[in-house]
């Protein structure tokens, strides 16, 4: 527990083996009530090492993508009555040592989800962030800022805390099983007025960190504005779109 409120950490997994352990033993179990980790069909000993580890686990019987592993993810968080959610990497990249510092934001009531941004302490790339990946970013954040009129440093940070009330508000249910999830619920999150807070996350790049290439890459970034847009055009009331419902 956090305060009086129930923190739950769901980690959607791939292939996470080398990077499981480590993640897991850095979570602050002395606030966390419990750590759930969804597998979309590893080939690796993921879910036998969270087993081994004493992690909820539940896993897909086929590849189904990021965003539908995120679902399978919040949809036992609600079941489990949570009413903190963070959603964190498994491979390592993010440092768990934060979520006490996200949740607390939430707990306070000022905040309804919290970004863990890798762009405000202004060393993504000393850290070994891609420079193409690093300028993608700033340009989709400012196009992104613009056309939703917010001020976030960065949209595309995977380290995320959720209130319940975000959780059950928001129809992300019908968002893609793909990696644009993200950006579309965070787009619903904007949309229907929800606070949002940012903190400082250093992130790691290296070998076992998940990325995705160049050409999905490419596929994401093009999603992203035509998320924007449709955001854009539907406060503008000239197309409604069904992802704002």
């Amino acid at each position: 527990m956090i305060g009086n409120k129930k923190l739950v950490v769901v980690m959607p997994a791939f292939n996470a083996e080398t990077t499981l352990e480590q993640t897991y033993n850095e979570i602050p179990h002395d606030i966390v009530d419990e750590v759930v980790l969804v597998d979309d069909k590893s080939s690796d000993n993921t879910l036998e090492i969270a087993n081994k580890l004493g992690i909820t686990v539940h896993s897909h019987d086929q590849n189904m993508g990021y965003g539908a592993n995120q679902k399978s993810c919040y949809d036992i968080a609600i079941k489990l009555k949570a009413d903190i959610v963070v959603m964190l990497h498994p491979d390592y990249q993010y440092t768990p040592k934060l979520i006490t510092a996200m949740s607390s934001m939430i707990e306070c009531g000022e905040f309804d989800i919290v970004l863990g941004s890798r762009i405000l302490g202004g060393e993504a790339i000393k850290r070994g962030m891609p420079i193409y990946k690093y300028f993608s970013n700033r340009i989709l954040t400012l196009i992104q800022n613009l056309l939703l009129g917010a001020k976030l440093s960065e949209y595309h940070t995977g380290y995320r805390a959720y209130s319940r009330k975000v959780l059950e508000d928001i129809n992300w249910k019908q968002n893609s099983n793909d990696f644009i999830f993200d950006n579309q619920f965070l787009s619903q999150v904007i949309y229907f007025g929800f606070k949002i807070g940012e903190l400082t996350c250093p992130a790691r790049y290296f070998p076992e960190a998940s990325s995705i290439n160049f050409i999905r890459s490419l596929n994401y970034g093009i999603g992203c504005i035509y998320t924007a847009i449709r955001f854009k055009l539907d406060k503008l009331k000239l197309i409604k779109s069904s992802l704002f419902d």
